[in-house]
């Protein structure tokens, strides 16, 4: 033991079954940074993109100018 900490033997540390664990908690890292980054940016709604089909022949405007 050290003052700051216990320090792990280099057998464990290089063994197969600390590199599947090691693995797996840098893989739930990434996949929760990428859900908590989706959660704080604004919803996309692909719909807004398309052209839509409802448009009016003619105004129904106070307006008279204003576009259909």
């Amino acid at each position: 033991m050290t003052w700051w900490g216990i320090l792990l033997p280099e057998s464990l540390v290089q063994s197969r079954g600390f590199a599947v664990l090691s693995a797996f908690v840098a893989i739930n890292t990434v996949m929760y940074v990428a859900l908590a980054v989706g959660k704080t940016l604004p919803k996309v709604y692909p719909r807004d993109w398309l052209p839509r089909r409802y448009r009016r022949g003619e105004t129904r405007s106070i307006d008279p100018d204003a576009p259909a």
